[in-house]
């Protein structure tokens, strides 16, 4: 029952985390998003097999916790507003919707035994922590991650070659850092939660 509601979760943070990069890149002017029919809070638009499931599904097992992500929302650079800043902005808005999100919750467990029962304080909770995770785990700075695009703002454009190299070996530089590093990253969460909530875990 406490993967099922995990999983809920996350799900629903990872669809409004890439409905969040449509909505960014539509405001900059790519209408690529809404034309494919990804503006919406529809799951079904968003689930990705491997993010989605299995990865999910592996970390619970290894970790009794998950972490995930959903299907890219497609965005076209070119049609951006013309600024170097504009994929960054684009990238961070995922990350800033789950910080939001767990801002929100986090507020709700604060004022919870006064408003809330437990049950509801427990999901909020978990509310929380998911989307701090997502937060933290996207803006690490490994392709295809969103941490990426958002440190690559920062470099002159000469060195997009190396850009170029870095992303064809990104997916097996993530594998290495979920298995090898995450582990010294995700106590971070934990910290975050604990002074958003109030509360330890």
């Amino acid at each position: 029952m406490d993967f099922i509601f995990q999983i809920a979760v996350l799900i629903m943070s990872v669809v409004i985390h890439e409905v969040s990069h449509g909505y960014a890149a539509s405001y900059l002017g790519d209408q690529t998003a809404r034309y494919e029919g990804r503006l919406t809070l529809n799951p079904l638009k968003h689930l990705d097999p491997v993010g989605s499931v299995l990865v999910p599904a592996f970390s619970y097992a290894l970790g009794g916790f998950i972490i995930g992500w959903a299907k890219p929302v497609p965005y076209n650079p070119h049609n951006l507003r013309p600024s170097r800043w504009s994929e960054a902005f684009v990238a961070a808005a995922g990350p800033a919707s789950n910080i939001a999100i767990a801002l929100v919750f986090g507020l709700v467990v604060r004022t919870g035994e006064i408003l809330g029962s437990q049950a509801f304080l427990e999901i909020a909770s978990l509310i929380v922590l998911i989307n701090l995770i997502l937060a933290i785990f996207n803006l690490v700075p490994i392709p295809p991650l969103d941490g990426s695009k958002i440190i690559f703002a920062l470099f002159p454009e000469r060195i997009m070659k190396i850009r170029a190299l870095y992303e064809n070996f990104g997916l097996v530089l993530l594998i290495f850092f979920i298995f090898f590093f995450w582990q010294f990253v995700s106590p971070i969460a934990f910290y975050l939660f604990k002074a958003i909530t109030g509360t330890g875990i």
